[in-house]
């Protein structure tokens, strides 16, 4: 199969009649949004949405987010929902939060995952507004990249993994997020945090008192996608150190490995063989992640370290992507 890099700046009509050509007729395409690039196709379509699966290599027992325009489709995509969430959708959306949520009989049951809920945001990327308005139909797409690698944010990252798998690719530019949406699970009387993204906790107890974190979910039908199985693996195994870093390098020098230093401090680069920078805010750091974690390349080194981050440094969310992606952990 021919994958097409559909350059959306270049042709904006063409890119946007053919996106919505193929999702109308049961295909899938790649798209940015402002978290990571996904693999869309129509929510609704069965047999659409198994080729997202088959094109990651990803089992179909992990729910995937629908993607939508505006609130105004959630009624038609949902059972109902508690009045919060109106307050939740007018502070966070569009924008990089997944509002989990009791699903109508119209989205496909693969989407759901066998469940009855399902996970709906609203995107705040411009390009993935466009492709969304115009379609008219909801559109599952979980990240578009091979199952279990670091997720893409440019669409080159899209044609590393899935070249020759998907029909086709929007190139619509770098992701300014860097990693996946928030998750809540709205089906209670109150919200529940279900994974980590650049929406954190206190950001919602703003607007609603109570948000928890949840503590671990039903692993064989968990609600949300992103911890059933492991994720974010680099090319090279990556060791988190959260304390003894330096002697953790030199360790693994002593041993004739050379040694990548994953970092925001440039002046780190004496301890290893490469440095990985990525930038001094939160936001930088969570932009840059995934990029850095698809640059480790066996050629360059045999072993990544990870130093200097933890959630003061680099925030939640990014600790837990890194968590998921390390092969081992220093603490």
């Amino acid at each position: 199969m021919e994958t097409k890099r559909l350059d959306y700046h270049r042709d904006m009509e063409e890119t946007i009649q053919t996106t919505v050509d193929y999702w109308k007729k049961g295909e899938v395409v790649a798209f940015p949004t402002e978290t990571v690039y996904g693999l869309g196709a129509d929510a609704t379509n069965a047999a659409a949405v198994s080729k997202i699966f088959r094109a990651k290599e990803r089992p179909e027992d992990n729910p995937l987010i629908i993607h939508i325009a505006g609130k105004e489709q959630l009624h038609s995509l949902t059972d109902g929902y508690p009045a919060y969430v109106d307050q939740l959708i007018e502070s966070f959306s569009p924008g990089p939060i997944t509002y989990v949520l009791k699903s109508s009989p119209r989205i496909a049951e693969n989407v759901r995952g066998g469940l009855r809920t399902v996970g709906i945001r609203i995107p705040s990327h411009p390009v993935a507004h466009k492709l969304l308005a115009a379609s008219e139909i909801p559109i599952a797409a979980p990240s578009a990249n091979r199952s279990g690698k670091p997720s893409p944010t440019t669409a080159q990252h899209v044609l590393e993994d899935l070249t020759g798998k998907i029909p086709a690719v929007v190139d619509g530019g770098s992701a300014n997020v860097g990693v996946e949406s928030t998750v809540v699970d709205c089906t209670g009387e109150q919200p529940v945090i279900l994974r980590l993204g650049k929406i954190t906790k206190q950001d919602i107890e703003q607007i609603i008192p109570v948000a928890e974190i949840a503590e671990g979910q039903h692993i064989d039908a968990p609600k949300s996608p992103g911890v059933k199985y492991r994720h974010y693996m680099p090319e090279v195994p990556l060791i988190l150190a959260l304390r003894d870093e330096v002697e953790t390098i030199r360790k693994h020098q002593l041993a004739g490995e050379k040694v990548g230093v994953l970092t925001m401090d440039a002046a780190s680069d004496n301890l290893g063989d490469k440095v990985f920078l990525l930038g001094k805010s939160k936001e930088e750091i969570a932009a840059q992640l995934y990029r850095s974690l698809r640059d480790m390349r066996q050629t360059d080194v045999d072993v990544v370290i990870a130093i200097g981050l933890n959630k003061i440094t680099a925030g939640e969310a990014v600790m837990d992507r890194l968590k998921k992606a390390a092969s081992l952990i220093v603490e």
